[in-house]
Protein backbone atom coordinates (compact mmCIF):
# COMPACT_ATOMS: atom_id res chain seq x y z
CA UNK A 1 0.00 0.00 0.00
CA UNK A 2 1.37 3.52 -1.16
CA UNK A 3 1.72 6.21 1.64
CA UNK A 4 -0.06 9.39 0.93
CA UNK A 5 2.49 12.68 1.27
CA UNK A 6 2.23 14.27 4.47
CA UNK A 7 1.33 17.97 4.57
CA UNK A 8 1.63 19.88 7.45
CA UNK A 9 -0.81 22.34 9.04
CA UNK A 10 1.07 23.57 11.86
CA UNK A 11 -0.73 25.72 14.08
CA UNK A 12 1.70 25.59 16.99
CA UNK A 13 4.98 27.50 17.62
CA UNK A 14 6.88 24.44 16.65
CA UNK A 15 9.15 23.97 13.57
CA UNK A 16 7.36 21.60 10.82
CA UNK A 17 10.46 19.45 11.69
CA UNK A 18 9.51 18.81 15.34
CA UNK A 19 6.28 18.34 14.70
CA UNK A 20 7.28 15.38 11.87
CA UNK A 21 9.33 13.93 14.31
CA UNK A 22 6.75 13.64 16.74
CA UNK A 23 4.40 12.14 14.00
CA UNK A 24 6.44 9.64 13.25
CA UNK A 25 6.99 8.30 16.92
CA UNK A 26 2.76 8.94 17.47
CA UNK A 27 2.75 6.49 14.33
CA UNK A 28 5.03 4.17 15.66
CA UNK A 29 2.81 4.07 19.15
CA UNK A 30 -0.33 3.46 17.28
CA UNK A 31 1.43 0.67 15.32
CA UNK A 32 2.22 -1.18 18.65
CA UNK A 33 -1.24 -0.74 19.97
CA UNK A 34 -3.03 -2.48 16.92
CA UNK A 35 -0.97 -5.44 18.13
CA UNK A 36 -1.71 -5.40 21.80
CA UNK A 37 -5.22 -6.80 23.43
CA UNK A 38 -8.00 -4.37 23.35
CA UNK A 39 -8.72 -4.44 26.79
CA UNK A 40 -5.60 -2.29 27.43
CA UNK A 41 -7.17 0.75 25.57
CA UNK A 42 -7.55 2.72 28.24
CA UNK A 43 -4.02 1.94 29.11
CA UNK A 44 -3.11 3.64 26.06
CA UNK A 45 -4.88 6.65 26.95
CA UNK A 46 -3.21 6.70 29.84
CA UNK A 47 -0.01 6.48 28.00
CA UNK A 48 -0.70 9.54 26.06
CA UNK A 49 -2.08 12.09 28.23
CA UNK A 50 0.39 10.76 31.15
CA UNK A 51 3.89 10.55 29.80
CA UNK A 52 6.33 12.01 27.60
CA UNK A 53 6.26 10.70 24.12
CA UNK A 54 9.33 8.71 24.00
CA UNK A 55 8.30 7.39 27.65
CA UNK A 56 5.10 6.46 26.00
CA UNK A 57 7.18 4.35 23.29
CA UNK A 58 9.72 2.88 24.88
CA UNK A 59 6.62 1.46 27.51
CA UNK A 60 4.60 -0.07 24.63
CA UNK A 61 7.92 -1.43 22.69
CA UNK A 62 8.49 -3.49 26.53
CA UNK A 63 4.64 -4.35 26.99
CA UNK A 64 4.70 -5.54 23.32
CA UNK A 65 7.72 -7.76 23.96
CA UNK A 66 5.94 -9.08 26.51
CA UNK A 67 3.12 -9.96 25.37
CA UNK A 68 5.17 -11.97 22.58
CA UNK A 69 6.99 -13.61 25.17
CA UNK A 70 3.41 -14.67 26.51
CA UNK A 71 2.52 -16.20 23.06
CA UNK A 72 6.08 -17.77 22.39
CA UNK A 73 7.86 -18.72 25.00
CA UNK A 74 5.69 -19.08 28.11
CA UNK A 75 2.57 -21.47 28.97
CA UNK A 76 0.62 -18.65 29.79
CA UNK A 77 -1.75 -18.02 27.15
CA UNK A 78 -3.14 -20.02 23.73
CA UNK A 79 -3.52 -17.26 21.86
CA UNK A 80 -1.72 -17.63 18.62
CA UNK A 81 -0.80 -13.41 18.37
CA UNK A 82 -0.43 -11.09 21.24
CA UNK A 83 -3.55 -9.17 20.11
CA UNK A 84 -5.95 -12.40 21.15
CA UNK A 85 -4.44 -12.66 24.36
CA UNK A 86 -7.27 -12.68 27.09
CA UNK A 87 -8.11 -10.95 30.36
CA UNK A 88 -8.18 -14.45 31.77
CA UNK A 89 -4.57 -14.86 30.99
CA UNK A 90 -3.83 -11.86 32.49
CA UNK A 91 -5.38 -12.81 35.77
CA UNK A 92 -3.35 -15.77 35.84
CA UNK A 93 0.03 -14.38 35.58
CA UNK A 94 1.30 -14.30 39.33
CA UNK A 95 4.45 -12.45 40.34
CA UNK A 96 6.66 -15.43 39.94
CA UNK A 97 6.06 -15.85 36.31
CA UNK A 98 7.01 -11.44 36.00
CA UNK A 99 10.12 -12.51 37.68
CA UNK A 100 11.32 -15.40 35.47
CA UNK A 101 10.31 -13.06 32.51
CA UNK A 102 12.57 -10.40 34.13
CA UNK A 103 15.25 -12.82 35.57
CA UNK A 104 15.46 -15.66 32.95
CA UNK A 105 14.38 -14.64 29.71
CA UNK A 106 15.32 -11.40 29.63
CA UNK A 107 18.75 -11.35 30.66
CA UNK A 108 19.81 -13.38 27.51
CA UNK A 109 17.57 -14.14 24.53
CA UNK A 110 18.05 -15.00 21.16
CA UNK A 111 16.49 -13.37 17.38
CA UNK A 112 15.99 -14.65 14.73
CA UNK A 113 17.34 -12.62 12.03
CA UNK A 114 17.47 -14.14 8.29
CA UNK A 115 20.19 -15.99 8.22
CA UNK A 116 21.57 -15.66 11.32
CA UNK A 117 20.58 -15.86 15.40
CA UNK A 118 21.17 -12.37 16.95
CA UNK A 119 22.34 -13.16 20.83
CA UNK A 120 20.47 -10.33 23.28
CA UNK A 121 22.00 -9.38 26.50
CA UNK A 122 20.49 -7.42 29.10
CA UNK A 123 22.01 -5.63 32.11
CA UNK A 124 20.51 -4.56 35.07
CA UNK A 125 19.38 -0.78 33.75
CA UNK A 126 17.11 -2.21 31.08
CA UNK A 127 16.27 -4.89 32.80
CA UNK A 128 14.99 -2.51 35.22
CA UNK A 129 13.03 -0.22 32.57
CA UNK A 130 11.03 -3.29 31.61
CA UNK A 131 10.29 -4.11 34.85
CA UNK A 132 9.26 -0.46 35.25
CA UNK A 133 7.19 -1.03 32.15
CA UNK A 134 5.34 -3.69 33.49
CA UNK A 135 4.91 -2.16 37.06
CA UNK A 136 2.96 0.52 35.17
CA UNK A 137 0.80 -1.66 33.22
CA UNK A 138 -0.21 -3.92 36.07
CA UNK A 139 -1.10 -0.90 38.36
CA UNK A 140 -3.45 0.42 36.10
CA UNK A 141 -5.12 -2.65 35.00
CA UNK A 142 -5.83 -3.47 38.77
CA UNK A 143 -6.88 0.04 39.37
CA UNK A 144 -9.29 0.06 36.56
CA UNK A 145 -10.49 -3.55 37.67
CA UNK A 146 -9.53 -5.37 34.59
CA UNK A 147 -7.02 -7.40 37.11
CA UNK A 148 -8.35 -9.34 40.61
CA UNK A 149 -5.44 -8.33 42.46
CA UNK A 150 -1.99 -6.36 42.19
CA UNK A 151 0.61 -8.38 41.64
CA UNK A 152 3.16 -5.94 41.41
CA UNK A 153 4.56 -5.89 44.94
CA UNK A 154 5.76 -9.17 44.10
CA UNK A 155 8.38 -8.16 41.47
CA UNK A 156 12.12 -9.00 42.62
CA UNK A 157 14.15 -5.65 43.79
CA UNK A 158 16.74 -5.01 40.05
CA UNK A 159 19.87 -3.33 41.98
CA UNK A 160 21.50 -0.64 40.15
CA UNK A 161 24.81 0.60 40.42
CA UNK A 162 24.93 4.00 42.09
CA UNK A 163 26.54 6.68 39.67
CA UNK A 164 30.27 7.51 40.45
CA UNK A 165 31.53 10.56 39.47
CA UNK A 166 35.08 8.64 38.87
CA UNK A 167 33.17 6.55 36.38
CA UNK A 168 32.13 9.63 34.11
CA UNK A 169 33.33 9.75 31.30
CA UNK A 170 34.18 13.43 29.59
CA UNK A 171 36.94 15.33 28.18
CA UNK A 172 39.54 17.37 30.28
CA UNK A 173 39.38 20.99 28.99
CA UNK A 174 42.92 20.61 27.46
CA UNK A 175 41.38 17.82 25.48
CA UNK A 176 38.71 20.18 24.31
CA UNK A 177 41.30 22.77 23.08
CA UNK A 178 42.66 19.41 21.09
CA UNK A 179 39.58 18.43 19.86
CA UNK A 180 38.71 22.35 18.50
CA UNK A 181 42.45 22.67 17.31
CA UNK A 182 42.15 19.67 14.77
CA UNK A 183 38.52 21.06 13.49
CA UNK A 184 40.40 23.62 12.87
CA UNK A 185 43.50 22.14 11.02
CA UNK A 186 42.73 18.50 9.72
CA UNK A 187 45.66 17.54 11.40
CA UNK A 188 45.38 13.76 12.20
CA UNK A 189 43.29 12.88 9.37
CA UNK A 190 44.20 11.25 5.98
CA UNK A 191 44.07 12.83 2.58
CA UNK A 192 40.89 11.31 1.57
CA UNK A 193 39.52 12.34 5.18
CA UNK A 194 40.92 16.12 4.36
CA UNK A 195 39.00 16.32 1.34
CA UNK A 196 35.92 16.08 2.80
CA UNK A 197 36.95 17.96 6.03
CA UNK A 198 37.61 20.95 3.77
CA UNK A 199 34.04 21.00 3.00
CA UNK A 200 32.66 20.57 6.24
CA UNK A 201 35.11 21.97 8.96
CA UNK A 202 33.20 25.59 9.57
CA UNK A 203 30.00 23.02 9.83
CA UNK A 204 32.11 20.39 12.05
CA UNK A 205 33.13 23.04 14.30
CA UNK A 206 29.60 24.94 14.69
CA UNK A 207 28.34 21.37 15.91
CA UNK A 208 31.20 20.75 18.27
CA UNK A 209 31.12 24.31 19.98
CA UNK A 210 27.65 23.93 20.50
CA UNK A 211 27.77 20.94 22.68
CA UNK A 212 30.97 21.82 24.40
CA UNK A 213 28.63 25.26 25.54
CA UNK A 214 25.41 24.04 26.24
CA UNK A 215 25.47 20.45 26.99
CA UNK A 216 22.83 20.00 24.15
CA UNK A 217 21.79 16.32 24.15
CA UNK A 218 22.16 15.07 20.23
CA UNK A 219 18.65 15.08 19.64
CA UNK A 220 17.87 18.67 20.14
CA UNK A 221 21.13 19.75 18.29
CA UNK A 222 20.09 18.05 15.12
CA UNK A 223 16.73 19.61 15.34
CA UNK A 224 18.26 22.56 14.86
CA UNK A 225 17.09 25.11 12.23
CA UNK A 226 18.18 28.69 10.95
CA UNK A 227 14.91 30.51 12.12
CA UNK A 228 15.74 28.52 15.81
CA UNK A 229 18.77 31.75 16.07
CA UNK A 230 17.26 35.39 16.38
CA UNK A 231 20.75 37.06 16.27
CA UNK A 232 19.81 40.48 16.86
CA UNK A 233 18.03 39.32 20.54
CA UNK A 234 21.27 36.91 20.87
CA UNK A 235 19.37 33.77 21.64
CA UNK A 236 18.47 30.31 20.05
CA UNK A 237 15.45 28.66 20.56
CA UNK A 238 15.45 24.33 21.74
CA UNK A 239 12.95 21.79 22.25
CA UNK A 240 13.52 19.58 25.13
CA UNK A 241 12.16 16.75 26.31
CA UNK A 242 8.55 16.38 26.75
CA UNK A 243 7.97 18.92 24.13
CA UNK A 244 9.58 21.75 26.54
CA UNK A 245 10.25 24.88 24.43
CA UNK A 246 13.28 26.76 26.11
CA UNK A 247 15.33 29.81 24.97
CA UNK A 248 19.14 29.96 25.29
CA UNK A 249 21.09 32.99 24.94
CA UNK A 250 24.48 32.96 22.77
CA UNK A 251 27.89 33.93 23.26
CA UNK A 252 29.91 35.48 21.29
CA UNK A 253 31.46 32.33 20.50
CA UNK A 254 28.97 30.55 19.30
CA UNK A 255 27.34 33.15 17.03
CA UNK A 256 30.47 33.80 15.05
CA UNK A 257 30.81 30.28 14.61
CA UNK A 258 27.05 29.68 13.39
CA UNK A 259 26.95 32.70 11.19
CA UNK A 260 30.96 31.41 9.39
CA UNK A 261 29.02 28.17 8.75
CA UNK A 262 25.58 29.97 6.89
CA UNK A 263 27.96 32.70 5.38
CA UNK A 264 30.79 30.53 4.01
CA UNK A 265 30.08 26.41 3.95
CA UNK A 266 26.30 25.95 4.23
CA UNK A 267 24.71 25.08 0.83
CA UNK A 268 22.46 27.74 -0.81
CA UNK A 269 18.77 27.52 -0.17
CA UNK A 270 18.06 26.97 -3.39
CA UNK A 271 19.92 23.75 -3.21
CA UNK A 272 18.26 22.26 -0.37
CA UNK A 273 14.73 20.72 -0.95
CA UNK A 274 11.76 22.15 0.45
CA UNK A 275 11.83 19.96 3.40
CA UNK A 276 15.20 20.70 4.80
CA UNK A 277 15.53 24.22 3.38
CA UNK A 278 15.41 25.38 7.44
CA UNK A 279 17.64 22.85 8.67
CA UNK A 280 20.89 24.22 10.45
CA UNK A 281 23.15 21.50 9.53
CA UNK A 282 22.91 19.79 6.13
CA UNK A 283 25.06 16.57 5.62
CA UNK A 284 26.92 16.84 2.26
CA UNK A 285 23.44 15.59 -0.20
CA UNK A 286 22.29 18.92 1.10
CA UNK A 287 19.82 17.04 3.64
CA UNK A 288 19.19 17.67 7.42
CA UNK A 289 22.01 15.87 8.90
CA UNK A 290 20.70 12.20 10.82
CA UNK A 291 21.21 12.01 14.51
CA UNK A 292 23.72 8.67 13.60
CA UNK A 293 25.59 10.67 11.60
CA UNK A 294 26.25 13.76 14.32
CA UNK A 295 27.38 10.53 16.43
CA UNK A 296 29.99 9.70 14.19
CA UNK A 297 31.14 12.96 13.55
CA UNK A 298 31.38 13.49 17.38
CA UNK A 299 33.63 10.13 17.50
CA UNK A 300 35.52 10.96 14.98
CA UNK A 301 37.03 14.19 16.64
CA UNK A 302 37.29 12.70 20.42
CA UNK A 303 39.06 9.80 19.40
CA UNK A 304 41.75 11.98 18.03
CA UNK A 305 41.56 13.78 21.37
CA UNK A 306 41.92 11.43 23.32
CA UNK A 307 44.80 9.63 21.12
CA UNK A 308 42.40 6.63 20.16
CA UNK A 309 40.61 4.67 17.71
CA UNK A 310 37.51 6.17 16.19
CA UNK A 311 35.81 2.85 18.00
CA UNK A 312 37.05 4.38 20.74
CA UNK A 313 35.99 7.86 20.86
CA UNK A 314 33.25 9.66 22.84
CA UNK A 315 29.29 9.91 22.10
CA UNK A 316 27.50 13.24 22.06
CA UNK A 317 26.46 12.64 25.61
CA UNK A 318 29.83 12.48 26.92
CA UNK A 319 30.10 16.03 25.81
CA UNK A 320 27.25 16.89 27.50
CA UNK A 321 29.00 15.28 30.77
CA UNK A 322 32.23 17.79 29.08
CA UNK A 323 30.41 20.96 29.62
CA UNK A 324 28.80 19.62 32.98
CA UNK A 325 32.16 19.30 34.71
CA UNK A 326 33.93 22.38 32.92
CA UNK A 327 31.33 25.23 33.58
CA UNK A 328 31.59 23.57 37.34
CA UNK A 329 35.41 23.48 37.25
CA UNK A 330 35.12 27.31 36.31
CA UNK A 331 32.97 28.46 39.36
CA UNK A 332 29.62 27.69 38.33
CA UNK A 333 27.17 26.44 41.21
CA UNK A 334 25.45 23.61 40.38
CA UNK A 335 22.02 25.19 40.32
CA UNK A 336 22.90 27.00 37.35
CA UNK A 337 24.38 23.92 35.25
CA UNK A 338 21.34 22.27 36.33
CA UNK A 339 19.55 25.20 34.75
CA UNK A 340 21.22 24.91 31.59
CA UNK A 341 21.13 21.31 31.25
CA UNK A 342 18.14 20.91 32.24
CA UNK A 343 18.68 17.95 34.80
CA UNK A 344 15.16 17.36 36.54
CA UNK A 345 17.34 16.31 39.67
CA UNK A 346 20.10 18.19 41.00
CA UNK A 347 21.79 15.24 42.00
CA UNK A 348 22.42 14.14 38.44
CA UNK A 349 24.53 17.57 38.44
CA UNK A 350 26.08 17.03 41.73
CA UNK A 351 28.20 13.98 40.36
CA UNK A 352 29.38 16.38 37.77
CA UNK A 353 30.44 18.49 41.00
CA UNK A 354 32.37 15.84 42.53
CA UNK A 355 34.03 14.94 39.60
CA UNK A 356 37.35 17.29 40.08
CA UNK A 357 40.49 16.73 38.84
CA UNK A 358 43.06 15.12 41.19
CA UNK A 359 40.60 15.56 44.15
CA UNK A 360 41.68 12.31 45.41
CA UNK A 361 44.97 13.21 45.32
CA UNK A 362 44.58 16.78 46.72
CA UNK A 363 42.43 15.14 49.82
CA UNK A 364 45.37 12.35 50.88
CA UNK A 365 48.42 15.14 50.06
CA UNK A 366 46.72 17.46 52.76
CA UNK A 367 45.64 14.33 55.66
CA UNK A 368 49.36 13.00 56.67
CA UNK A 369 49.24 11.58 59.96
CA UNK A 370 53.20 11.83 60.70
CA UNK A 371 55.04 14.65 60.36
CA UNK A 372 58.09 14.91 57.57
CA UNK A 373 60.50 15.76 60.71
Amino acid sequence: MVKNKLSIHNKSDKPNNIVLKENEIIERCLEIERQLPSFMRDFFLYLKSGVALSTRLAYLEDVLFFCKYLVNESSLTEAPTATAISIEDFNKISAKDINRFLGDYCSRYTMERDEFVKIIENRNRSLARKKSSLSVLFKFLYRDEILEKNITDGFNPIRLPKPQPDAIKRLEIDEVAKMLDFVETGEGFTEKEKVYWEKTKLRDKAIIILFVTYGLRVSELQQLNISSFNFNRGDFRIYRKRSKEVLMPLNKTCEKVIKEYIRNERAPENTVNEADKDALFLSMQNKRMTIRAIRNLVKKYTSLALGTSKNNGYSPHKLRATAATSLIQQGFSIYDVQNLLDHDNVTTTQLYAAHKKNVKREIVKNFEWLDEN
